[in-house]
Formats: C-alpha cells, structure tokens, sequence
C-alpha cells in the first residue's frame, strides 16, 4: 500500500511539474513579472513560442498556424523575440505600468532597456481563471508592430 502510495505521489508530482498545469496570475502585473523573468531555456519545446504558457489560446492558435503555414526552412511572420523587442539582447530595468482593466481586458505598457529604452504595450485577457497575454505592439520607431497584425498578414 506504501508503495503505490509513493508512486503515485510521484506521477502526481510530475504532472504538477510539467507545463501542462501553467501558472495561473491573478493580476496583470503578476503575469508580466513573470513574464520578464522567465528563462526560456526552460521552455516548452512543443509550444508555439517559448512563452507559450503566458499567451491567450487566440495568440498561441495564431502563432501556431504560422509555423503550419510556413514551409519548412522558411522563417515565419514573427523573426525576433516580441517580448525583448529585438533578436537579441535581454530586458533591464523593467517597469510594469498600472493596468486599465475594461472587464476581462486589460491594457498595460512595460518599459525597460534592451540597448535602447523600449515600451510594449500588452493587451492582456482573462482566461483559464487568470491572466494571459492577448497581443503585444511596439506603436514606436520607424516600423510599429503588433503580434496580431503580424500574424494576420500571413494567414
């Protein structure tokens, strides 16, 4: 009886670690801290994005028919981090803005430094009992960009 107590404690204990019981935030700063110190080397590879556990299922569904849409060897609508801003680099000196909620939405901007000041603005959705991001946009620079936009241009 001990025994398979224990060994159910452990595939218990494993289900618990896999990706498949994500975090749930209960407010839109505590999705994004996360967010920005998450190391995604220890993401999971059968996700669309390495940070797939902290978007919507719309924004993991888009980005998951662009890589079903773009032929193999063919770099797909998003060629850089969106959560960086850039192809390299890492956030420093991240700042979480004060959310305006609009029931289940909520709309945000997060500032940091990746070689230059960047501002992203999240527009985040309750979903799954907490909060997921729905699309991110940089609205500054010579080429503004939202992950929608990206994504629907390709499908």
């Amino acid at each position: 009886m001990r025994l398979s107590t224990l060994i159910l404690g452990l595939a218990l204990s494993a289900l618990i670690a896999s990706s498949g019981f994500a975090a749930t935030y209960k407010t839109p700063e505590a999705l994004l801290e996360a967010l920005y110190s998450f190391d995604t080397d220890k993401a999971d590879d059968d996700g669309p994005s390495p940070y797939s556990a902290f978007f919507s299922d719309h924004l993991n569904e888009m980005l998951q028919a662009d890589i079903d849409n773009t032929p193999d060897g063919e770099v797909g609508a998003i060629d850089f981090d969106p959560v960086i801003a850039g192809q390299d680099g890492k956030a420093s000196n991240v700042e979480i803005g004060e959310p305006i909620l609009l029931d289940d939405r909520a709309e945000l901007e997060v500032q940091f430094r990746n070689g230059e000041e960047v501002t992203l603005y999240y527009t985040l959705v309750k979903e799954h009992g907490g909060w997921k991001v729905e699309d991110i946009a940089d609205q500054q620079g010579e080429q503004p960009w939202s992950l929608s936009a990206l994504l629907s241009e390709t499908q």
